[in-house]
């Protein structure tokens, strides 16, 4: 099918320096098997590109509409980093300290001496649980703060990495709920005192108020496509159901309904938010440009912009089987996964979903999918929108009125 005949599919806004990432988004579908997504740029606090199309279920036909939201997975984890980040400016918590000193019971099996920065940099050995949990015991915090609390590490702490797919959440969930004076969850800290603020459409406990009419349902890759994405190692790890992917994995699941397409009122942390590109791009957007709608301080943003600090053993990933980097709940760029400049922070998700602050550049990037992809570090859909960061360096500081995409 010719290009012209995908014109529809780049409805919104660009901004004339950001032309190119229009026609790259319409080629997302003519080229690389894009079904339905969006794409948001905020650059200097501008909205600079703003980008939908295609369709939402690939059952319906209906269509990708400006205000569509689809699951993130694990692009979930920056937006709990940024509660994090704000209980961070607001003096409720340390980095540095032991995560035990906001939550004693965290001390038994070997934990005593992990601090929240390796917690966060998923370096404490907690990938997985022993004990499986279910939908009802996510539900009850109470008794998944006690499962997680007796969990003994893998390893001795700050010694290796291995990615917390899952289980960071939960234990970034009962963190906050120590350290907030109103003991809310991640899910509701931030809708409170993010997402609220800042009007966004995303969240990490989905109420019953929205309907499955603004909710695109996420189309699976075949067989084959997996077998060509993904690493030869990574898939025959995660054909071994005692591996440590798919271990770290397990729970990965519970965000879907069948009925409902997402669930409601149910919070997966790390791997359960639902959202656009724009709402996700904005959030980015306010943590790249000094913070100051969020009272977030200085020295908050200038951890999150700062390199990441390696276990003992260095970056090697031992569930992801490559080098991956993560700093205070965010990943940072890296050779295998580059994104930004060096002082970017933000977290991609299964599928293609990313979305990150870049400080340096003053931008805030938000891209969403409702097909999943199969590559591990960086899809290509979303590595050639991003291709827009050559415009920024030789017009750091201009931004433009948006225009309406014909």
């Amino acid at each position: 099918m010719s290009r012209s005949s995908y014109t529809s599919l780049g409805e919104g806004y660009v901004s004339p320096a950001f032309e190119d990432v229009r026609q790259t988004f319409v080629e997302n579908f003519v080229r690389r098997n894009e079904l339905g997504g969006a794409c948001c740029v905020y650059h200097q606090g501008e909205k600079v590109v703003d980008l939908w199309g295609g369709i939402r279920n690939k059952e319906t036909g209906d269509p990708w509409q400006w205000d569509t939201m689809v699951i993130i997975y694990s692009a979930t984890k920056g937006l709990a980093a940024m509660t994090l980040a704000l209980a961070h400016s607001r003096g409720w918590l340390d980095y540095e300290e032991r995560v035990c000193t906001y939550w004693p019971e965290f001390a038994q099996q070997g934990k005593a001496r992990i601090t929240v920065r390796q917690l966060l940099a998923h370096q404490a050995g907690l990938f997985a649980l022993d004990i499986p949990v279910d939908r009802s015991v996510v539900a009850d915090l109470d008794r998944l703060a006690g499962i997680l609390a007796r969990q003994t590490p893998a390893w001795e702490p700050g010694t290796r990495l291995a990615y917390h797919a899952i289980t960071l959440g939960y234990y970034e969930n009962e963190l906050l709920r120590r350290v907030d004076p109103h003991h809310r969850t991640v899910g509701q800290f931030f809708q409170d005192e993010i997402a609220s603020p800042l009007g966004l459409d995303l969240y990490i406990r989905l109420p019953e108020s929205i309907p499955n009419s603004r909710l695109a349902t996420m189309a699976q890759p075949g067989r084959l496509e997996l077998v060509r994405g993904f690493p030869i190692r990574l898939t025959l790890e995660a054909m071994n159901p005692r591996s440590k992917i798919v271990r770290a994995l397990r729970g990965s699941e519970f965000p879907h309904d069948e009925q409902r397409i997402y669930a409601r009122n149910f919070e997966v942390p790390a791997g359960g938010a639902v959202g656009t590109a724009r709402a996700i791009a904005y959030a980015y957007s306010v943590f790249a440009t000094g913070g100051r709608e969020l009272g977030l301080k200085q020295e908050t943003l200038d951890l999150l912009a700062a390199p990441a600090v390696p276990p003992a053993r260095g970056f090697y990933d031992e569930c992801m089987k490559q080098e991956v980097q993560f700093s205070l709940g965010f990943m940072k760029p890296s050779r295998v996964w580059p994104f930004g400049s060096p002082s970017s922070f933000g977290s991609p998700g299964a599928g293609g979903s990313l979305g990150f602050a870049d400080p340096r550049a003053g931008v805030g990037y938000g891209y969403v999918t409702g097909r999943m992809g199969t590559t591990v570090t960086g899809d290509p859909r979303d590595v050639a929108l991003r291709a827009f960061y050559s415009n920024l360096a030789t017009q750091p500081q201009v931004t433009v009125p948006a225009k309406k995409v014909s």
